[in-house]
């Protein structure tokens, strides 16, 4: 996976995901949002300004901490329940 930051300030992070679609990047946003920091995200795809970028732009507001510390904090999370639904699997 290869992040490209395009604007990072102390409450909002604007960052460039090659390689991913919607379904790594809709699981990303949902866990972003569960976040207690996180004002807002969002990601976009294919936007206008873009010319035609295809590689999703993800928007992370705070409200407070540093929104790239909460980009880290999902992942690890997606992490943790990646790791829990696979346990399950293996029990069943």
């Amino acid at each position: 996976m290869e992040l490209r930051v395009i604007d990072k300030s102390e409450a909002e992070l604007r960052i460039e995901i090659a390689g991913e679609d919607h379904t790594f990047m809709n699981v990303l946003k949902g866990a972003l949002l569960e976040h207690e920091d996180v004002a807002a995200a969002t990601y976009d795809v294919n936007p206008e300004q873009s010319g035609g970028q295809t590689d999703p732009v993800l928007t992370v507001k705070t409200e407070s901490g540093d929104p790239l510390d909460a980009v880290e904090d999902a992942a690890a999370a997606i992490t943790d329940k990646t790791a829990a639904l696979s346990d399950v699997v293996r029990a069943a």
